[in-house]
């Protein structure tokens, strides 16, 4: 379920943002405002539920030995 301050990963190929990772903003009538932010930019870009999908941001623990 994508949910304000998800993760998530653009997958339509015809996007020009294509494999762009963003923060979730707000979820609203089956779009979501996603905010891409990079070095000295900020975008916020509206895409449709369908061409998102959900990154998994757990971070891996390190093995005792």
């Amino acid at each position: 379920m994508i949910l304000p301050g998800a993760t998530v990963r653009v997958n339509n190929t015809a996007d020009t943002y294509y494999r762009y990772e963003g923060l979730v903003q707000r979820v609203s009538d089956g779009k979501v405002a996603v905010l891409f932010e990079g070095g000295n930019w900020d975008k916020l870009v509206t895409f449709r539920l369908s061409e998102l999908s959900l990154v998994e941001t757990t971070a891996g623990r390190k093995k005792a030995k």
